[in-house]
């Protein structure tokens, strides 16, 4: 009798390639795509490859470290888990699995507005303070709500998305009928029939819906009516006026989520936010827009002594959070990395992915020939390559 052997996980394709073969094609598609061509959804990857690094040799590296801080907060590397929409559609309860997964190693997590465990959910589940990441919806009532539920759940942060006034064009989502949960088409049943570990896991929990919203808005007690109130709620007319209303109501740690211009990035400081995020919202919403670490140097440049400035998009392994730390970046947000994680193995699978990037990010580290992140520059480049 053959001995069943484990996969062994080396790097973060190994678990992309898992989570392909085990999540439903609509949500595995709905986190593994970008809007109208992908132009920005693949650049945002592509171009960490042609960023070179300096190789140093005959340096003690011996000891090293990674620790560092985010907006105050201790964490074991410069990683945060970014707000993923509708997370416990990859695993089931796959919000609280992620943020356990990031309590136990040292790093925060981020709760979306659009998850599928609550905010109280996730809260009753964990230890550690996770961050809430908020969409602006007309319901302005809502949204105060919204703010207070995480201010009594003790969330730390306050990461607030301005890059999804209106949606991008997706093309697999439409394609794909995308809802939570699936429709029961002819096409979804068949591919749910190939996923019988996702669907048993998904039938053993009372979490398939948005545990934020349905239940806490009035008139929006099901799909239906959920569909039709989030289908006229995100707000084209955010401006920076709301968000002092927001800081205000807020008063905690404020992080700005999708700026990719040095004048945003100025006005982030303007507004009194403690940290920004360069993000192209993963390649989901403009494309044709800079991939995110394109886009870092000219913002770390123009405000990164009054505000910390982090990065997002692309970020697939230590290697490429070296290069953002590099460039600026006194942080990043990682998205689709950990989101394979766990829809490929639970809460082991987003353990595994840090695991990985932590001995990556040590790695390059030691063979760039430093053994501690704070002494990290552009140094560690190759002029002419960023």
């Amino acid at each position: 009798m053959v001995a069943f052997q484990a996969p062994v996980i080396t790097h973060i394709e190994d678990l992309r390639e898992i989570a392909r073969r085990r999540v439903p094609r609509m949500f595995y598609d709905y986190a593994d795509s970008g809007s109208w061509t992908e132009s920005t959804y693949r650049a945002n990857e592509a171009d960490f490859r042609k960023i070179k690094l300096r190789q140093r040799v005959a340096v003690n590296i011996e000891k090293r470290t990674l620790r560092t801080t985010m907006v105050g907060q201790d964490v074991a590397m410069p990683v945060a888990l970014a707000p993923i929409g509708m997370l416990g559609m990859q695993h089931a309860d796959g919000e609280i699995l992620a943020a356990r997964a990031a309590e136990a190693f040292g790093v925060p997590f981020t709760l979306s507005t659009m998850s599928i465990c609550s905010i109280e959910d996730v809260a009753a589940n964990t230890k550690a303070p996770f961050w809430f990441q908020l969409y602006v919806m007309r319901d302005r009532e809502f949204i105060g709500r919204l703010i207070d539920r995480a201010k009594a759940a003790k969330c730390s942060a306050l990461v607030l998305t301005l890059d999804l006034q209106i949606l991008g064009q997706r093309h697999k989502d439409i394609k794909n009928g995308l809802s939570t949960p699936p429709k029961p088409t002819l096409a979804n049943l068949f591919n749910l029939a190939t996923k019988p570990s996702w669907c048993a896991a998904m039938l053993a929990t009372k979490r398939r819906s948005f545990g934020n919203i349905v239940g806490h808005v009035e008139g929006v007690e099901n799909m239906a009516s959920l569909s039709a109130w989030t289908a006229q709620q995100f707000d084209p007319t955010l401006s920076w006026a709301d968000i002092e209303w927001i800081k205000k109501r807020w008063g905690g740690k404020l992080i700005l989520k999708g700026i990719l211009d040095a004048e945003d990035a100025r006005l982030a400081v303007a507004s009194g936010a403690d940290a920004l995020v360069v993000s192209n919202h993963g390649g989901r919403q403009l494309d044709g827009a800079p991939s995110g670490i394109t886009a870092l140097p000219a913002i770390a440049d123009a405000v990164g002594s009054q505000i910390e400035v982090w990065m997002d998009g692309g970020i697939r392994s230590g290697q490429d959070i070296l290069k953002a730390w590099a460039l600026g970046a006194r942080g990043v947000l990682i998205g689709r990395a950990f989101v394979y994680g766990l829809g490929a193995m639970g809460q082991r699978g987003v353990t595994r992915c840090l695991e990985v990037l932590a001995n990556e990010l040590a790695l390059t580290m030691a063979f760039c020939g430093h053994t501690d992140i704070h002494n990290v520059d552009d140094r560690i480049l190759i002029s002419g390559t960023y």
